[in-house]
């Protein structure tokens, strides 16, 4: 099986190695470096209409990067698109749904499925919208967040609330709800003001028994400062 290994401290790698036949996908322009043995080619994951709702929804790449050690053993760098840490996970007995574009790589043998949320869920974006990408198959898989990564445990009975734009990817067997603040007896109105004026937006609340991926900026913040820097 393909070995996943994060090098660096600040702004790292991600280091793949690969045995002769092993194969890896990952997001587009992902691939940094790789030795002659590797393969690269851009392929379709899932066909044209898991395609086509990754792209248009969930604002990933339409070709995803295929590596592939065709000549023998080899090593190959990549990066993810905005600048922060990775995390290595194992997919298998557990499974994980993943935030808009935080995905970075996979074994060939992991599957990223899209499937539709709930209208509630949905219409407070930056969890995949009407679309969700959910994994499934086993082997390992690295997402990236927006500055520091930490992986914090959910136990049954004891709820945590996570801003939405901090949030990586999180366990399929976890509960999750969305609203724009952290009671719940204030109704929509009287959360919508609470919202405003905490400075807080959408937050996701977890309940259950599982792990949840987070990073320590906000990815919407840090889109929206780059698009009002870009000239007019």
């Amino acid at each position: 099986m393909p070995v996943f290994s994060i090098t660096g401290e600040e702004d790292p790698f991600l280091h793949v190695t690969l045995r002769h036949g092993e194969k890896i996908y990952c997001e587009a322009n992902a691939m940094v470096m790789m030795e002659s043995n590797l393969e690269l080619k851009g392929k379709m994951n899932g066909g044209l209409g898991a395609a086509l709702m990754r792209t248009f929804a969930n604002g990933e790449s339409f070709f995803q990067q295929h590596i592939e050690a065709v000549k023998g053993d080899g090593d190959c760098l990549l990066a993810p698109t905005l600048p922060g840490a990775m995390q290595v996970l194992d997919v298998g007995a557990r499974q994980y749904m993943i935030s808009d574009g935080a995905f970075v790589a996979a074994s060939s043998s992991v599957n990223l499925n899209v499937r539709t949320q709930n209208v509630g869920t949905a219409l407070f974006g930056q969890t995949g919208g009407f679309f969700i990408t959910e994994t499934s198959g086993s082997g390992q898989l690295v997402v990236s967040g927006f500055g520091s990564v930490a992986t914090l445990d959910v136990e049954a009975g004891k709820d945590i609330v996570i801003d939405n734009s901090h949030v990586v990817c999180w366990d399929s067997q976890l509960r999750y709800e969305m609203s724009v603040s952290t009671s719940r007896s204030s109704g929509f109105l009287g959360n919508l003001v609470n919202s405003v004026t905490s400075g807080e937006g959408m937050v996701l609340r977890f309940s259950g028994t599982g792990k949840v991926v987070v990073c320590s900026r906000s990815r919407a913040a840090f889109l929206s400062w780059l698009s009002s820097t870009k000239p007019q």
